[in-house]
């Protein structure tokens, strides 16, 4: 069966046809296989379908197997009086002898469905013929039906809303109009431009954490994933989390997002110094690793659908809409603003989809933290400069911004203002200050032991390096240098100074709801989605048809 589900999808194009053929297939297979209708009872004009169906041999094996050389004692005979003398009586059921109490299995199957048990060791030669036709066909298919030749990345628009200036280049290339080069589109998001960020309001929170500790189980055994991690992002600046492979600098950031759904969390995780409320996910900006968006949904529509669910409902659909233009602009994203996000190769290139992503997370204008868990992975280095450079913008212009990053360049590690360092185990190596050409930093590993950096040298990996070393216990230097100690003070002085203060209260009565829209308003724009998605996909939409077409008549 895994042969012939496998070679149902290398014949076809898309998930929707292989569904749909499928669909027929599994309903034939099951149908005539003996059981649900017996041979006896299937039409000449079908019947011959056992015959190419794989489940009918195996079935009648199972069957033959069960019932060969037993006998069944009867419970109901004909006629219904006792006594039962010499051959005067019948079991009721198929392959009952007369004067017989007892009904023998093999002619039970041979008269009830047309089995036997003579069948069994051809039906399973029969079975593996199957198997091999079937992978043959999968390999032939799988070679025939390849798509994997590459092609050069292209933007799809939706009908009439292709920009102008690449409607021009169409006409003059003769090509479709309806496609347009995604180059065109990536030298705008490149372009260095004065970006207005200023229409993000500033944040004023303060994000802090002391000692926090993730235990999870794994296959019964315990293990610990953080241990005892303290810091604080505070708007306005640009922190970095980093550290070695298997870290755990992605755990710390679900952690500290509020998006773990097991495991044990202790320690204390404060804004302005007062404990985390049900609302505290949707005032937070969560930028995946993986850019995960609805290919059929256009650029300007993602940002719309994420601004409409996530921003509060006493804040009008214009000006969420404005918001969203505004983004746009932030991003520069303008030339490919009504692109479908589609599928890579014929859709938004790597950098464009992560430009949606982080704006997808804007775009729901989150009050407290911008959390990014690694932005720049997979991308290019202009691409990665890019997209750091516009974070540091935003931290400029009064974000809270909380960024995992791994082994980045000089220059883009100088693009952040604060470091916390993980090593494996989720133990703290460092955190603070980077500093003018990263001085702050190596000034702490070289005053705690550490070799020298050299001037040629890229701090990121000089930490990575140290950090690996077996000889010297940093976790433990970490615990009792000085700078642990100022993190706690700073997280005490923190509260303190959040305590007194009762700027930017919020007086919405919505504000400290786990969502931002009431139920009905979500469930309008998530059906109006499905629905766009849907009448995109004609495919789809054929092959249900089919689908429903087909086995109604089949079943009929």
């Amino acid at each position: 069966m895994a042969a012939i589900f496998r070679t149902m999808a290398a014949v076809t194009k898309t998930v929707s046809q292989a569904m749909a053929l499928s669909g027929v297939l599994v309903l034939a297979i099951v149908i005539y296989t003996g059981f649900v209708l017996p041979v006896s009872y299937m039409h000449p004009w079908f019947s011959w379908i056992r015959w190419i169906n794989p489940l009918y041999y195996a079935f009648e094996i199972m069957v033959a197997n069960e019932f060969h050389g037993r006998r069944f004692t009867c419970s109901e005979f004909v006629p219904a009086y006792t006594p039962l003398v010499g051959d005067s009586f019948i079991c009721s059921t198929r392959g009952a002898v007369a004067g017989e109490r007892t009904v023998s299995g093999d002619a039970f199957i041979a008269e009830q469905y047309g089995y036997y048990y003579s069948h069994v060791w051809r039906n399973f030669g029969i079975l593996l013929g199957f198997l091999f036709a079937f992978l043959a066909l999968y390999f032939v298919a799988v070679e025939i039906n390849s798509s994997t030749s590459s092609t050069a990345e292209v933007l799809v628009f939706r009908r009439g809303h292709v920009p102008a200036h690449l409607k021009n280049v169409d006409k003059k290339d003769g090509s479709d109009s309806e496609m347009g080069a995604s180059e065109k589109a990536a030298e705008s998001t490149e372009k260095e431009g004065e970006d207005d960020v200023n229409v993000i309001p500033p944040q004023t929170d303060i994000f802090t954490w002391r000692d926090v500790v993730y235990d999870i189980e794994i296959k019964g055994n315990p293990r610990r994933l953080l241990n005892g991690v303290s810091g604080w992002v505070k708007p306005g600046t640009l922190t970095a989390l980093m550290g070695t492979s298997g870290a755990g600098k992605t755990t710390l950031l679900d952690v500290l997002a509020q998006r773990t759904s097991m495991g044990v969390i202790t320690g204390d995780m404060l804004v302005n110094g007062k404990p985390l409320d049900s609302s505290f996910q949707r005032k937070t900006g969560y930028v995946q690793q993986q850019d995960l968006h609805m290919a059929t949904s256009t650029v300007r529509e993602s940002l719309r659908f994420s601004a409409m669910l996530r921003q509060p409902k006493n804040v009008s659909k214009k000006e969420k809409y404005d918001y969203v233009e505004d983004v746009i602009k932030m991003l520069n994203m303008e030339d490919f603003a009504e692109a479908v996000v589609g599928v890579p190769g014929e859709g938004l290139n790597v950098e464009q989809r992560k430009l949606l992503t982080i704006g997808v997370e804007l775009a729901a204008k989150p009050k407290l933290l911008l959390f990014l868990d690694e932005p720049t992975s997979g991308l290019d280095s202009q691409s990665s400069w890019a997209i750091c450079a516009f974070l540091r913008k935003l931290a400029d212009n009064g974000q809270a911004v909380l960024c995992t990053i791994h082994q980045p360049s000089a220059i883009l590690f100088q693009q952040f203002d604060r470091l916390l360092f993980l090593r494996k185990g989720g133990e703290t190596v460092y955190f603070g200050d980077i500093g003018p050409n990263s001085e702050t930093l190596l000034n702490y590993f070289s005053s705690n032991g550490a070799r020298k950096c050299g001037d040629d040298e890229n701090p990121a990996e000089y930490m990575l390096e140290i950090a690996g070393q077996k000889d010297h216990d940093w976790f433990e230097t970490w615990k009792g240098s000085e700078e642990a100690k100022e993190v706690q003070h700073g997280i005490d002085e923190i509260a303190r100074e959040k305590a007194n203060s009762h700027e930017d209260e919020e007086t919405d009565e919505n504000a400290h709801s786990e969502f931002a829209m009431p139920f009905p308003q979500q469930l309008t724009e998530v059906t109006k989605r499905a629905f766009s998605q849907y009448w995109r996909m004609p495919s789809y939409i054929l092959a249900k048809f089919m689908l429903s077409i087909a086995a109604g008549l089949f079943v009929s």
